[in-house]
């Protein structure tokens, strides 16, 4: 959430400050209470939203807990989309999940990266309807795996294609083109 080196009455007279930070620190506490603190790693507030990364092992029961906690009521899955940082070894691929309270009005950001070689991430589908469309494009663009999924197909692009376009794994532009050349672009 804050600085590593920051002390922790340094942490909570600053979320006594800014009501936002104050509601953080409290649904971090519940998340550990819920959970445990092990569940969670990389916690932080960009831009005042609660970020955490577990495992993607732990993905499944961890979003349906939330879903059906009382306390919290995280019953809207605003956004889940695939993500791809090549040089992150062993940790290629991920998943970024947002979930949303609007009765609590609660946010939060939960991550998972995994391997590669292995791209399979549990299906939303049974807790979220939502999910289906979200984990199409997912494994259309990035070819992540949900196992579960009703109707695993690409979304957008044609079945028959063998690459998966959002995976950082082709040159941006053409090195061959003769009609663009630095003078104009003022490289």
């Amino acid at each position: 959430m804050a600085d590593q080196n920051e002390s922790i009455p340094a942490q909570e007279e600053a979320a006594a400050k800014d009501p936002a930070a104050q509601k953080n620190a409290q649904l971090l506490a519940l998340l550990h209470r819920l959970f445990g603190e092990d569940a969670f790693t990389d916690v932080e507030e960009p831009y005042g939203l609660l970020t955490a990364t577990t495992t993607r092992e732990r993905i499944h029961d961890i979003v349906a807990g939330l879903q059906q906690d009382q306390e919290l009521q995280l019953n809207f899955l605003t956004t889940m989309c695939g993500m791809h940082f090549p040089e992150r070894e062993g940790q290629e691929l991920g998943m970024v999940y947002h979930l949303h309270s609007l009765t609590q009005n609660i946010r939060l950001r939960l991550k998972i990266f995994f391997p590669i070689a292995d791209p399979v991430v549990p299906t939303l589908t049974d807790l979220y309807s939502t999910a289906n469309w979200m984990e199409r494009e997912a494994f259309d663009f990035y070819g992540i795996i949900f196992p579960g999924h009703p109707n695993l197909i690409r979304i957008l692009n044609v079945e028959d294609m063998d690459y998966h376009p959002m995976r950082k794994e082709y040159a941006l532009e053409d090195g061959t083109r003769e009609d663009k050349t630095d003078l104009f672009f003022g490289r």
